[in-house]
């Protein structure tokens, strides 16, 4: 048995609740934080991430069965289904590519951790299925080349370092969550399109001047209703009548009690993931500090991140409105976008992680992000149109079997990676065939150092456009037009 077939296996076993504490508390040694200090940080993290999957879990159920009531309502039907993104996760991981994935993208990171490219050591390794997902695009449609689909997850977990290092002081300003990044496959790409359109919408009149951050709403409505939690109710409220309202007619009572059970799970969401993203930075903020430190002594101040998963930072109530409101819209788009072939079900959740790393640029302004929403939707669609074919092929060839809420459909999808779009441009880099495949592959390596070099020559300019705040000017020697005092 070789050591990727391991690997694969210790994943698959262990799952992300204990993988993630344990590469936490190896990584919390190696930057000698006392053992003791080192366990219980890697604990509470691990706790943490378990509170948040139960909550998120809890939105989960509370979303998809709103979705499907306003999906059966409207009568679509699609040749396209949203399987959700751990159909995904299982076929990415199923294929030759996913068996390799994991020494593939630890190699990368340590690379350019020990050439100071990136300051970002990702130890979510069980979304390095992101990566996997892509490679095994391009192998598919390359001739089956296992060599191509590593190349392009190699090239897939290096971008996300850069998108993780580009987006990190913004989103460690916003969310108060010190040494972190998020190179995560299904947020970070988002950022690349969603900030641009937020810096656009700043410049329109009228529209830059509309304020609805949460701390804003909850002024303007009031201790109560601007209350997280209120709000959280009075979304649920308005969904659920959207999703069952037709159902008064033949059961009043039940569909009453079915929209207000929603409302208080969809409030329960807004207190409880705050809270759970509290327990975390307990434990991160140790493990933060012994990187500094050990980095001061031995790397002339050099700063590095832990890379981890977006959910960390679902908890702000921005992200959770959003991600809400975005729901009947990304329904509404499935309808009328010309051309669409898509209908979406089990992902819809999906849409409060979506936009975390676009937030900081946002200033947490939830109709802004509603719009970059919108637009990243309409993007979306197509590309998932694009990609529908080889996802069910690649599935299909992996034995996934197509769970019975799709068996009418054709093709397969899903919001996680079906909606972004770098999988796109790496099926269309695997599609040139050949020769022109290793090229596509080179080139997009080629621009992915070429960003980071630019990044790293200017990374106050790059990390404010992403939403931080300009670092603080040097204040000026004594003397005269930068001469010292001493020499004058």
């Amino acid at each position: 048995m070789d050591i990727a077939t391991i690997l694969k296996q210790i994943v698959d076993t262990l799952g992300a609740t204990v993988l993630l504490p344990l590469f936490i508390f190896i990584f919390a040694l190696v930057l000698q934080a006392p053992v003791g200090r080192a366990f219980r940080s890697a604990v509470i993290i691990g706790v943490a991430f378990v509170g948040i999957n139960l909550v998120i879990g809890l939105m989960w159920g509370a979303l998809s069965g709103v979705s499907q009531a306003l999906v059966t309502g409207a009568g679509i039907k699609r040749d396209i289904v949203d399987v959700g993104w751990p159909a995904a996760a299982a076929v990415a991981f199923a294929t030759p590519v996913g068996l390799w994935v994991i020494p593939v993208a630890l190699l990368v990171n340590v690379v350019l951790l020990f050439f100071r490219v990136t300051k970002t050591l990702n130890v979510d390794v069980w979304n390095f299925w992101h990566f996997a997902f892509a490679g095994s695009l391009v192998a598919a449609v390359a001739g089956n080349s296992i060599w191509a689909g590593l190349a392009g997850a190699a090239v897939a977990a290096a971008f996300m370092l850069f998108l993780g290092d580009w987006t990190a002081r913004g989103i460690q300003e916003f969310y108060e969550l010190p040494g972190i990044s998020i190179p995560h496959g299904s947020t970070a790409p988002v950022a690349v399109i969603g900030i641009p359109v937020n810096w656009v919408l700043d410049r329109i009149p009228v529209v830059k001047d509309w304020k609805a951050d949460t701390e804003g709403v909850e002024k303007a409505l009031g201790p109560t209703f601007g209350d997280p939690m209120i709000l959280g109710l009075l979304i649920g409220i308005v969904l659920g009548l959207l999703a069952y309202f037709a159902g008064f007619a033949a059961d009043f009572l039940g569909t009453l009690a079915k929209i207000l059970i929603l409302g208080i799970q969809l409030g329960a969401v807004m207190v409880l993931l705050p809270r759970m993203v509290r327990i975390l930075m307990e434990g991160l903020i140790p493990i933060s500090e012994a990187a500094r430190d050990f980095m001061a002594k031995r790397a002339a101040g050099r700063e590095i991140y832990i890379g981890l998963d977006s959910a960390v930072l679902t908890g702000h109530p921005a992200n959770i409105a959003t991600g809400m409101l975005l729901v009947p819209i990304a329904i509404l788009l499935s309808i009328i976008l010309p051309g669409n072939r898509m209908i979406l079900f089990a992902d819809l959740a999906v849409l409060v992680f979506w936009l975390t790393q676009v937030a900081p640029a946002a200033k947490g302004n939830v109709i802004r992000m509603v719009l970059v929403g919108i637009v990243l939707l309409i993007v979306g669609f197509y590309g998932s149109n694009y990609l529908a074919p080889t996802i069910t092929a690649v599935a299909t060839a992996a034995g996934f079997k197509i769970p019975e809420t799709a068996a009418t459909a054709a093709y397969i999808s899903s919001i996680a990676d079906g909606f972004v779009w770098t999988p796109v441009v790496f099926l269309a880099i695997g599609q040139m065939g050949g020769a022109l495949t290793w090229i596509g592959l080179v080139v997009f390596a080629v621009i992915v150092g070429v960003l980071f070099f630019l990044f790293n020559r200017n990374e106050d300019a790059w990390s404010v456009f992403a939403g931080a705040a300009p670092k603080a000017k040097a204040e000026a020697k004594p003397g005269v037009a930068g001469v010292p005092a001493a020499a004058k």
